[in-house]
């Protein structure tokens, strides 16, 4: 079992350190990018690598080997540290083209829900593309989002107030 930091290591430089070490095993030359925002509990990390090459086998389908990786960056902080981060993981854009896409989606619902007066559902969307959503339409007016449903069965509900 590893023994807990006694010193209190710079979060950032952890990151870079874990994500170049693991890029470095699956040999897969890059360039790492991170910006913090908060500090303590409220810290989010934003990690953006840029691949020459596997930019594909890095994302996975739908962003799973992305988000396995992401996890795994997380897990490894939260060992080396004892604390949480909240850790944003974008390779090759990919995270940001998606979100542009998760975006017009909600709005295209949004349109529904406007000019039919009923409510609209998003299913098969993780928990963080419902926070993505229901983050980008809170300064929406006339317009509410929920989740509804347990579990996987989770889905994204966009009314219309009044």
């Amino acid at each position: 079992m590893a023994k807990k930091q006694t010193k209190k290591e710079d979060p950032v430089e952890l990151a870079r350190e874990i994500t170049a070490d693991l890029l470095k095993l699956l040999d897969v030359e890059n360039n790492i990018e991170i910006t913090s925002e908060g500090e303590g509990e409220e810290l989010t990390l934003t990690i953006r690598v840029e691949v020459s090459q596997e930019a594909g086998l890095l994302i996975g389908a739908h962003g799973s080997t992305l988000n396995a990786i992401q996890s795994f960056v997380v897990m490894a902080l939260k060992q080396k540290t004892g604390e949480w981060v909240r850790v944003i993981l974008d390779i090759g854009d990919w995270r940001a083209k998606h979100e542009e896409h998760l975006v017009a989606l909600a709005k295209q619902a949004v349109a529904r829900a406007k000019s039919t007066g009923e409510p609209q559902h998003l299913y098969n969307l993780t928990p963080a593309q419902r926070r993505t959503i229901h983050m980008s339409l809170s300064e929406e007016d006339g317009i509410q989002t929920e989740s509804q449903g347990e579990g996987d069965a989770r889905y994204l509900v966009i009314k219309k107030t009044s």
